[in-house]
């Protein structure tokens, strides 16, 4: 099956709209506090989909991951443990900034680094990306994505002085441009580990290859290891605030204690771990149980199919896979804007400051395009080339 990077492009579309997605069902909890629901979303994001996705659709698992070395198991680890710290503080970001500002934030810290240090590391970046018309073209894509994020900041500074300083006006309770930034800026550094992940990871891809799996699927074993590793982060810490505050009976119990009572998904009050909040006695105490556990199962669920569209994505992207982190991370940005528009996020800000909103939307839209073009020109430039070889002999 040859590359195709327009394909490649529609598949980090799906899973820009996955990952835009996730934080919608988190809405829907009620009475969970931030560890309890983060943790049972993430049960089913970095372990129970992985091996669903990887069992059923890769030949020979537990041999590839049997045949893999120790230092490329553990170092793809420890990559994905990494990314967890990112991910622990991703919801922080969210909480501070909204899901259109603290996305665009800290996914394009994370687009910067997970797309352009890999080539750097490997001495690629000036023969890939300088040297070749396809890279010139995919390089520009890259910066017309970072121009866009930065437009988003910039519309988020206008966003808070359009609101004032109270914030009083924003659907956003908490909101705090700096605090956010600060968080936004961690969480975005850690996460591009991800990025790095795949590259440790590039071995494993090759011993499911050899086992018979397709080319779209040869990815899903190194997107295992990589969560196994995020699973260990955020498992323990969620656990350890589980039992800090003395949460760890709300995965089952029918009732919630009282001083908890007013904790809830990313809809209700949104609670950092940790923290409390004095308010009025509550009356209602009860635990929609089942309801929680599904719309935490639909927000892991949809938090893999990311990574899932993500690794279908790579593999059709050729010589320029390092590219597909900014496609994923301007994919996500988009979707997750428009669903920033929806909740009614950028609600009181001024038409100037809605408008760079959507110039950044047409910046990351024109991005995700201008890359899948270069990958194109570059992937039918080697093909020429291909042909050519051959035939020279017979000339």
């Amino acid at each position: 099956m040859q590359p195709n990077p327009l394909l490649g492009v529609v598949f980090h579309w799906l899973g820009g709209l996955a990952s835009g997605t996730f934080y919608v069902p988190y809405k829907g909890v009620r009475k969970w506090s931030w560890e309890t629901f983060w943790l049972a979303g993430g049960l089913f994001s970095w372990l129970i989909c992985p091996w669903i996705g990887g069992l059923l659709l890769t030949k020979d698992l537990l041999a590839v991951l049997h045949e893999t070395s120790s230092y490329t198991f553990w170092m793809t680890y420890l990559m994905g443990a990494l990314w967890g710290l990112g991910g622990l503080t991703f919801g922080l970001t969210m909480r501070y900034l909204g899901m259109s500002l603290g996305m665009a934030v800290a996914l394009g810290y994370c687009a910067a680094f997970g797309t352009l240090v890999p080539p750097l590391v490997k001495g690629e970046f000036a023969a890939k990306l300088l040297q070749t018309h396809g890279g010139n073209i995919c390089f520009l894509g890259v910066i017309v994505c970072l121009v866009g994020i930065a437009i988003g900041g910039v519309a988020g500074v206008r966003k808070e002085k359009d609101m004032g300083n109270d914030g009083k006006s924003s659907a956003i309770a908490e909101f705090s441009l700096m605090k956010g930034l600060a968080i936004a800026t961690f969480s975005g550094v850690m996460s591009s580990c991800f990025s790095y992940g795949f590259q440790f990871g590039d071995p494993i891809t090759k011993i499911s290859a050899s086992h018979g799996t397709g080319p779209l699927w040869v990815g899903l074993p190194v997107i295992l290891v990589i969560l196994l590793g995020g699973l260990t982060t955020n498992f323990i810490w969620c656990v350890l605030l589980n039992i800090k505050n003395r949460t760890g009976y709300q995965y089952l119990a029918s009732h919630v204690k009282a001083e908890h009572a007013h904790h809830g998904g990313m809809g209700g009050s949104e609670h950092a771990p940790g923290q409390t909040t004095a308010a009025a006695a509550p009356t209602d105490l009860k635990i929609p149980v089942l309801g929680n556990w599904l719309f935490c199962a639909l927000a892991g669920t949809f938090w893999y199919f990311q990574f899932f569209f993500y690794q279908m994505g790579e593999s059709q992207m050729g010589n320029y896979k390092f590219s597909s982190w900014t496609l994923h991370m301007a994919s996500i940005i988009i979707f997750s804007t428009l669903w920033g528009i929806f909740f009614k996020e950028w609600r009181g800000a001024k038409a100037v400051t809605k408008s760079l909103v959507v110039v950044m939307l047409l910046c990351l839209v024109g991005s995700t395009c201008i890359i899948g073009w270069g990958n194109k020109i570059s992937e039918d430039a080697a093909k020429a080339a291909a042909a050519t070889a051959v035939q020279a002999p017979q000339k």
